[in-house]
């Protein structure tokens, strides 16, 4: 076998070819970030996109055996498609302090689909990124749609802001929680409503489910009136019971935003966070190369004798 090129329009050719190993040598470069991330975000940008289920809640609900749940689900078929797409699952894990990489890995809970070629799965590090989403996900979105995967399911590590966050980069969220998940105070807390287009009650073989559902009904009913009304699906995932109906859910909640063109506006949305995302990162490397200059040392010591505030400080680095 000849080795891989480095070059990503080559390497984005081949993805698109169905080669497996060029496309995750492209999410590697997408993950690692700089100049070559970059070149292969804009040679994916204008691809199709593909439909994004994010997957979020607290550790231990169940969140990676409902993934391989809703893989079996997708491959069955979307409804009303003329077509079987193939998926591929972001599952952004927590990162090693030591090595900076995806602590979790692969999930073994997904090892039934570890061989299916129109499955891909990958494992991504947060970095540190606060609440848990990594800035390489909506570059690998792209990428998927850009190799002819037509669904992505981002599972998160769903810890901090992790609730908040995956909104911004799926079409279709859905919150899990379990039988004797707390009060509805807490829930409220965490933004679960504002992030919520389905909720999941998993291990609904325990005690509780009852108590859970009518907790998650009371929010909905506290909740501002829209024109959508998050469904609540009950789940046994590690015995397959109630997936299928999730995976109807998420379908007619699809129907709901294409019919309703929120769609549209829930993606134009996502590119003016892109935006603003590339933004702040252009600054903040405008920022390192003048706190390394000659200018930055002067003002400090214009600081340091009192004739400059730190105000008009940066305002002269910045040329404001």
């Amino acid at each position: 076998m000849s080795p891989l090129p480095a070059d990503p329009a080559v390497l984005l050719e081949r993805a698109r070819a169905d080669d497996r190993v060029a496309l995750a040598r492209l999410l590697s470069y997408v993950e690692r970030g700089g100049e070559t991330a970059t070149a292969v975000a804009r040679l994916a940008y204008r691809s199709d996109v593909p439909f994004t289920v994010g997957l979020t809640g607290a550790p231990g609900s169940g969140k990676s055996t409902l993934t391989d749940g809703l893989i079996t689900e997708v491959r069955d078929g979307w409804p009303g498609a003329a077509a079987i797409p193939q998926v591929a699952v972001l599952a952004v894990d927590p990162s090693s302090p030591f090595s900076g990489g995806a602590i979790l890995g692969d999930r073994v809970r997904m090892s039934q689909h570890a061989l299916d070629p129109t499955v891909f799965i990958r494992s991504m590090a947060t970095r540190g990124h606060l609440g848990g989403l990594s800035l390489a996900v909506p570059d690998a979105i792209r990428l998927f749609g850009a190799a002819g995967i037509g669904v992505i399911i981002v599972e998160t590590v769903g810890v901090g802001q992790m609730e908040v966050e995956i909104a911004s980069a799926a079409d279709t969220t859905a919150v899990v929680v379990t039988p004797g998940w707390g009060d509805s105070m807490q829930a409220s807390k965490a933004g679960l409503l504002e992030v919520a287009d389905v909720f999941v009650i998993n291990k609904a073989d325990r005690p509780g489910v009852r108590e859970a559902r009518r907790d998650l009904e009371q929010m909905l009913d506290l909740a501002r009136p829209g024109a959508w009304r998050p469904e609540i699906v009950d789940t046994t995932a590690t015995a397959g019971e109630g997936v299928a109906e999730l995976w109807r859910a998420v379908a007619r909640h699809r129907d709901h935003l294409v019919r309703s063109g929120q769609l549209v506006v829930r993606r134009t949305d996502r590119l003016a966070q892109e935006l603003r995302r590339v933004l702040l990162a252009r600054t903040e490397v405008r920022v390192d190369e003048l706190v390394v200059g000659e200018e930055f040392t002067t003002a400090v010591k214009a600081l340091a004798a009192g004739e400059l505030d730190p105000y008009q400080a940066a305002d002269g680095l910045l040329g404001g």
